[in-house]
Protein backbone atom coordinates (compact mmCIF):
# COMPACT_ATOMS: atom_id res chain seq x y z
CA UNK A 1 0.00 0.00 0.00
CA UNK A 2 1.33 3.39 -0.99
CA UNK A 3 1.17 6.29 1.50
CA UNK A 4 -0.02 9.64 0.16
CA UNK A 5 1.21 11.65 3.14
CA UNK A 6 -2.24 13.25 3.43
CA UNK A 7 -3.91 13.27 6.86
CA UNK A 8 -7.60 14.04 7.38
CA UNK A 9 -9.61 14.36 10.61
CA UNK A 10 -12.93 12.65 11.21
CA UNK A 11 -15.69 15.21 11.84
CA UNK A 12 -18.39 15.01 14.53
CA UNK A 13 -20.62 12.97 12.20
CA UNK A 14 -17.86 10.44 11.44
CA UNK A 15 -17.10 11.79 7.96
CA UNK A 16 -13.78 12.33 6.22
CA UNK A 17 -13.05 14.18 2.99
CA UNK A 18 -11.24 12.26 0.25
CA UNK A 19 -8.60 14.52 -1.30
CA UNK A 20 -9.35 15.74 -4.83
CA UNK A 21 -6.08 14.26 -6.14
CA UNK A 22 -7.08 10.81 -4.87
CA UNK A 23 -10.59 11.11 -6.32
CA UNK A 24 -9.13 12.10 -9.68
CA UNK A 25 -6.63 9.22 -9.76
CA UNK A 26 -9.26 6.65 -8.72
CA UNK A 27 -12.00 8.17 -10.94
CA UNK A 28 -14.36 8.73 -7.99
CA UNK A 29 -17.09 11.19 -8.93
CA UNK A 30 -19.87 12.89 -6.97
CA UNK A 31 -22.63 10.39 -6.10
CA UNK A 32 -20.39 7.34 -6.80
CA UNK A 33 -20.92 4.52 -4.31
CA UNK A 34 -17.96 3.21 -2.31
CA UNK A 35 -17.76 -0.22 -0.74
CA UNK A 36 -16.34 -0.09 2.81
CA UNK A 37 -14.59 -3.10 4.30
CA UNK A 38 -12.03 -3.66 7.03
CA UNK A 39 -9.00 -5.90 7.23
CA UNK A 40 -7.00 -6.15 10.45
CA UNK A 41 -6.57 -2.51 11.51
CA UNK A 42 -7.27 -1.03 8.06
CA UNK A 43 -10.39 0.54 6.55
CA UNK A 44 -10.61 -0.18 2.83
CA UNK A 45 -12.64 2.00 0.46
CA UNK A 46 -13.29 0.60 -2.99
CA UNK A 47 -15.41 1.97 -5.82
CA UNK A 48 -18.59 -0.12 -5.77
CA UNK A 49 -19.35 -2.12 -8.87
CA UNK A 50 -22.65 -4.01 -8.78
CA UNK A 51 -22.51 -7.70 -9.66
CA UNK A 52 -24.80 -10.71 -9.78
CA UNK A 53 -25.65 -12.03 -6.30
CA UNK A 54 -25.34 -15.60 -7.58
CA UNK A 55 -22.30 -15.74 -9.88
CA UNK A 56 -20.61 -12.32 -9.37
CA UNK A 57 -20.85 -11.53 -13.09
CA UNK A 58 -20.91 -7.84 -14.02
CA UNK A 59 -22.45 -8.47 -17.45
CA UNK A 60 -26.11 -7.83 -18.43
CA UNK A 61 -27.31 -7.00 -14.90
CA UNK A 62 -31.00 -6.65 -14.13
CA UNK A 63 -32.83 -5.90 -10.90
CA UNK A 64 -34.83 -8.78 -9.42
CA UNK A 65 -36.63 -8.10 -6.12
CA UNK A 66 -34.12 -5.36 -5.30
CA UNK A 67 -31.04 -7.45 -6.07
CA UNK A 68 -28.66 -7.48 -9.05
CA UNK A 69 -28.95 -10.66 -11.11
CA UNK A 70 -27.30 -11.30 -14.47
CA UNK A 71 -29.43 -12.35 -17.43
CA UNK A 72 -27.98 -15.87 -17.42
CA UNK A 73 -28.89 -16.52 -13.76
CA UNK A 74 -32.29 -14.85 -14.16
CA UNK A 75 -33.05 -17.09 -17.16
CA UNK A 76 -32.01 -20.10 -15.06
CA UNK A 77 -34.29 -19.00 -12.18
CA UNK A 78 -37.24 -18.48 -14.51
CA UNK A 79 -36.73 -21.87 -16.15
CA UNK A 80 -37.29 -23.74 -12.88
Amino acid sequence: MKSTGIVRKVDELGRIVLPMELRRVLDIKIKDSLEITSEDDKIILKKYEPCCVFCSSKEELQSFKGRCVCKKCLDEICAK
